[in-house]
């Protein structure tokens, strides 16, 4: 059974920075679909970044393109989701979530129904 716990959330001013961690429990990460998730109150968990099992093909939301950076580490079986010139907009709680899938990643992280492990969120506020 694959488990996550998401960590790195917190307060920012709007231009700053932070940098989400999401620890794997359960199995290696080889093969795994890792991505990262937000949702606000209301609305429905939007795919925000997100990497194949292989770790040769990146999705990004058209919302952080050029912000936001998802990297593995796989000798601490870790995935982080580095956030630089962060927005009042990126506010939201941020989630982790992994998947065993040969679905093409770009499919896999619009829609959260793909994935069926996640960790518990991590409330990310950039105020001005």
């Amino acid at each position: 059974q694959v488990q996550l716990v998401a960590s790195g959330g917190g307060l920012v001013q709007a231009g700053g920075s932070l940098r989400l961690s999401c620890v794997v429990s359960g199995r290696t990460l080889d093969r795994l679909a890792i991505g990262w998730f937000r949702q606000t109150p209301g609305s429905e968990r939007e795919g925000v970044a997100c990497l194949s099992g292989r770790g040769e093909d990146t999705y990004y939301g058209d919302s952080v393109k050029g912000r936001f950076t998802i990297s593995k580490e796989s000798a601490k079986n870790a995935v982080y989701l580095q956030m630089d010139s962060l927005k009042p907009g990126d506010t939201a709680v941020y989630y982790c979530a992994a998947e065993l899938s040969l679905m093409p990643i770009q499919r896999m992280c619009r829609s959260a129904e793909y994935w069926r492990n996640w960790g518990q969120g991590t409330q990310v506020t950039a105020h001005h």
